[in-house]
């Protein structure tokens, strides 16, 4: 069994990949340098091979993404058979605090008061909002959005639901409601929070009909895909006044070209997709963890973390214990 590892691991990590699958031949490269040969050879790979080169990966049976987004390895484009998984829960923590920490500056006016500081002006800039007593309609209820509901609430909000399926309610929300009722939620929302997929399904998901049914001292967070929200739409409204502000760690277009109207938005909080990454070191060390987890369960012929649906870029869903012990949770 050959495994490719394009994670930049360390020698650390190295030794926990090989103790999960002894007797293997490992191949420690990057995406940058990959090779012809390697990419053919390589049965599993642990970490994102260029989307472009998936048609070189003749002998693959496992990619193990260290992604949670799933974009360009979906829609029949691995080699017949394989198995598609990525990094779900990695990144839950990371970004979960990117978006806490966006939601306070854009209520406590932190912004305003940095220019304010660069203006030498000594002066209030008005009335700030709170997080306890409000309520986020949290729209996309992986590890991110639950993360987020998660420490919302803790600090005496209330968090709202929405996904696609009707599968039971997580603990971290308040209520669940499926995607059909989006519509009818967004007037009770104080910060409506965004953490989807890419894709047909979420392609403007919060056009400018439902921009205009958020409540005027409403945040917009965007930490999925830029596609999902329509920008020109965002644009308008906050130019008018007609929604607080906005906290966007993803854009459309990404990257967000000098000179776009988005960069001058009042009450806009833009930050170039990096909640996410390795920005955070024990975000690099969980998606190794479950690397690994997945590397030692495909070899052993068991059930896998974060098994991906083909056709939606969806994980399947799955009981939450081993995977959070696995984590540290």
């Amino acid at each position: 069994m050959t495994v490719l590892v394009l994670l930049p691991v360390q020698e650390n990590h190295r030794d926990y990949l090989e103790s999960c699958a002894p007797g293997a031949e490992f191949v420690y490269t990057s995406a940058a340098r990959l090779t012809r040969e390697q990419l053919g050879r390589a049965q599993i790979i642990l970490g994102n091979p260029p989307s472009g080169r998936i048609g070189e990966c003749q002998s693959l049976r496992l990619l193990q993404l260290s992604s949670a987004g799933t974009d360009g390895f979906t829609g029949g484009v691995l080699p017949k058979g394989a198995v598609l998984t990525n990094s779900t829960g990695a990144y839950g923590l990371a970004i979960s605090e990117h978006m806490l920490g966006v939601t306070l500056q854009l209520m406590k006016n932190f912004s305003r008061y940095q220019d304010n500081q660069r203006a030498y002006r000594w002066e209030s800039c008005g009335g700030v909002r709170g997080i306890a007593g409000s309520t986020a309609l949290i729209i996309g209820l992986g590890d991110i959005g639950c993360e987020y509901a998660k420490r919302f609430r803790a600090l005496g909000g209330r968090a709202i639901g929405v996904r696609r399926s009707a599968h039971g309610k997580p603990e971290e929300v308040d209520e669940i409601y499926q995607i059909d009722a989006l519509d009818g939620l967004l007037s009770q929302a104080d910060v409506v929070a965004l953490s989807v997929p890419g894709g047909a399904a979420t392609y403007h998901l919060m056009n400018a009909e439902r921009i205009s049914k958020m409540k005027p001292n409403a945040i917009l967070l965007n930490v999925g895909r830029g596609t999902a929200v329509d920008t020109d739409a965002l644009c308008e409204a906050l130019q008018q006044g007609r929604i607080l502000g906005a906290g966007l760690d993803v854009t459309d277009p990404e990257p967000l070209p000098p000179g776009h109207p988005l960069w001058d938005c009042p009450n806009a909080l833009i930050t170039p997709h990096v909640s996410g990454g390795y920005q955070l070191p024990e975000t690099f060390e969980r998606v190794v963890r479950i690397a690994g987890e997945n590397l030692r369960r495909f070899l052993a012929g068991t059930a896998l973390l974060n098994e991906v649906d083909g056709q939606t870029g969806y994980t399947v869903p799955q009981t939450k214990a081993h995977f959070e012990e696995l984590l540290g949770k």
